[in-house]
């Protein structure tokens, strides 16, 4: 045979092959990956004729058509018979495979060959990350505390301050993902020795610096001028480095002190992969563990995902200072202060704004001693009432308000940095979070199961009772002269949040993260503060703030204001139902299935049935052909009633297999 006709006839069976498979998949009536229909139809076309052979007698100058050659190759009627018989069966026999298929491995559950492919680029890419993450460990003489074992020559300062400043360049070398985990860990006093959190502290402002003539090739790019045609002058040497930019203090050709934040190159690939790391190890946790699922693993860290990327653009924290700035002149907070953005010089990668004096709290120990006590636990009040305010006035609430964010000026102003990190609150869950306070103020654990459950998402069962017994005892337990660390009673709330299937909503898990980080800031403050019992206060004095005159008439006219176009429209319906009833007309109607899923699950019923009693008639009706003797010939020893039974009960099989891929797939509802 010629070069030709190979094409050809490989054409032709390419072409045959996709044929049946959209037949197949057509035919079932559901979505079945096309590579996996093809498989099956390829299967099907290669063991069909083999199996129709040894059940039916192949009819003669069949093997002649199929070459096109020799002097039988005249097509006839039982040929052509043959050949729909042998359509038929290939179809049946695919369908068969694609059922078999679905009950053994259902579709979706492995990766199709560009899945595998790009799964396989991408595992690659993370087993390089791996790697690397190892050798930076054993780089810094940190590899011999992965194998789990205790290491008991640790005891003196000197050991835990050089280990604490290996972990801290190791960490620096990890890139944003590592320092953003150090920053956290810089500020559980409760949780690391001090040598660790004085180390690991530095993370915050300290990180490696980027050299100026990438950071200069940065402005450039993003501002399109050259840094001395915007800055009178600018400070070649980083001012602080963070882990996603770094700050440079310059002065404005008007004379205005700025500093400018330079988002460090590359950083976008950096967090793409390492977010991809924690969204694939969230799903797995969230896929094989209770807890996972309990409180909402994916969706922690699709948030989690979501406020690094808005770090990530500068434009996002212009806004949130120009809001927080705005919420703090409304409330009349004095002594913390936010920079001013200068928005013709920012943008989505450059961040130009005033700069404010003080050092950051985090070392700034000398700057307090020199406040005194009265003035520390001063600020530390101001501080915790302000993040308050935001929770629960404005809705707009820093999520990051570690040592290292917060600057403290000789005079004691306070200054609040690193803006790009936010949680945003609606009314609703303002409203909820601002009852749970006030009822853990007043130690109303009815109350506060009641806003409790409107602040989570609940499960379809749940013991309100045994709820309401568990958060009574969790109040007394911190409210009542016990213990007051606020760590503990963080903890013991989300144990108790786990423990009753409650899911977390991430706008509500960043508020129970950023009051885990301000406790840790407080007590930089002020080393007595108490969080719990200042919570409760600030619970009861809410309570007494909402019975003020003032604050009653304005909840008075706001209700009355939402009330108001109810009653205007009440007495017209009332009228109607009046009259409606006074003459015979007043009817209800009651829709049974008036949600779109009911209708489908019903619709998907009643056609499974009509199917599967189709499939039994055309099966009765076939075997009921079959036992018929005699019928109109077609050819020598095939009848009419042969083929309207063979007919019949190809039918009949394909109505069963549709019946059952139906049944086996599990997004059919």
């Amino acid at each position: 045979m010629s070069p030709l006709l190979y094409v050809l006839a490989v054409v032709l069976y390419v072409v045959t092959v996709a044929f049946f498979a959209l037949t197949v998949r057509r035919l079932l009536g559901v979505q079945v990956s096309l590579f996996r229909t093809a498989v099956a139809t390829l299967i099907a076309l290669t063991i069909s004729r083999p199996l129709l052979r040894a059940l039916v007698t192949e009819p003669s100058g069949y093997e002649d058509t199929l070459e096109g050659i020799g002097e039988n190759a005249v097509p006839t009627v039982e040929l052509g018979l043959y050949l729909a018989l042998l359509g038929a069966v290939t179809f049946v026999v695919a369908m068969v495979l694609l059922v078999l298929a679905e009950v053994l491995v259902p579709d979706g559950s492995l990766p199709g060959p560009l899945e595998l492919w790009r799964g396989w680029r991408g595992r690659l890419a993370r087993s390089g990350r791996y790697a690397e993450i190892l050798r930076i460990a054993t780089r810094h003489g940190l590899a011999r505390f992965l194998r789990g074992r205790r290491h008991l020559s640790l005891g003196s300062v000197a050991e835990r301050r050089d280990l604490a400043r290996s972990l801290r360049h190791a960490m620096e070398d990890g890139g944003v993902t590592f320092v953003k985990l150090g920053q956290q860990l810089s500020t559980r006093r409760d949780l690391l020795p001090p040598e660790f959190v004085a180390e690991l502290a530095q993370l915050q402002d300290h990180v490696a610096p980027v050299a100026w003539e990438e950071m200069a090739e940065r402005i450039r790019t993003e501002i399109g001028r050259e840094p001395d045609d915007v800055f009178a002058e600018i400070d070649r040497e980083a001012l602080a480095s963070a882990s996603i930019a770094q700050v440079h203090a310059a002065r404005l050709h008007s004379g205005r002190r700025v500093v400018v934040k330079i988002q460090r190159p590359g950083i976008e690939r950096d967090v793409e992969r390492d977010l991809d790391i924690v969204t694939r190890l969230a799903q797995m946790l969230e896929a094989r563990t209770g807890w996972g699922r309990s409180i909402g693993l994916r969706d922690l860290a699709a948030g989690f995902a979501d406020a690094l990327a808005e770090e990530l653009d500068f434009t996002i924290e212009r806004d949130n200072m120009r809001g927080v700035a705005a919420a703090l002149e409304h409330s009349g907070t004095s002594g913390i202060t936010v920079p001013a953005p200068i928005a013709e010089l920012s943008t989505a990668r450059v961040l130009v704004m005033d700069r404010l004096d003080g050092v950051p709290l985090g070392v700034a120990e000398s700057t307090l001693r020199g406040l005194g006590p009265d003035m520390r636990s001063q600020l530390a009040a101001t501080l915790l009432q302000t993040v308050m305010d935001q929770l629960l006035e404005s809705g707009v609430f820093h999520v990051d308000l570690h040592p290292g964010n917060v600057l403290v000026a000789d005079d004691g102003t306070l200054g609040m940095l690193d803006l790009g990190s936010v949680g945003r609150l609606g009314a609703k869950t303002r409203r909820s979070m601002g009852q749970f306070l006030a009822a853990i103020g007043t130690g109303d654990s009815v109350a506060a199961s009641d806003a409790l459950l409107e602040l989570v998402e609940r499960p379809e069962e749940i013991d309100e009772r045994s709820l309401e017994q568990a958060i009574g005892a969790l109040i007394l337990r911190f409210t009542t002269g016990g213990t007051t660390d606020g760590a503990a009673a963080f903890t013991s709330l989300f144990s108790l949040i786990s423990t009753y299937g409650l899911g977390v909503p991430p706008e509500v898990a960043a508020v129970f993260r950023a009051m885990a980080t301000l406790e840790s800031t407080l007590r930089a403050l002020d080393p007595g503060y108490d969080l719990v019992t200042e919570a409760k206060t600030l619970g009861r004095s809410r309570i007494a703030g909402l019975a003020t005159p003032a604050r009653l008439k304005e909840t008075v006219e706001q209700e009355l204001g939402s009330l108001v176009p109810i009653l205007r429209r009440l007495p017209r319906r009332v009228d109607r139902l009046a009259d409606a009833a006074e003459h015979g007309r007043l009817t209800a109607n009651v829709r049974l299935f008036a949600d779109v899923r009911d209708r489908q699950v019903v619709t998907n019923l009643v056609h499974r049935t009509l199917l599967t009693v189709l499939a039994a008639t055309t099966g009765l009706m076939s075997v009921g052909l079959f036992t018929i003797r005699g019928g109109p010939p077609v050819t020598d020893g095939v009848t009419l009633y042969t083929i309207m039974a063979t007919g019949l009960f190809v039918i009949s099989v394909i109505l069963g297999l549709r019946v059952l891929i139906t049944i086996f797939k599990r997004d059919e509802p």
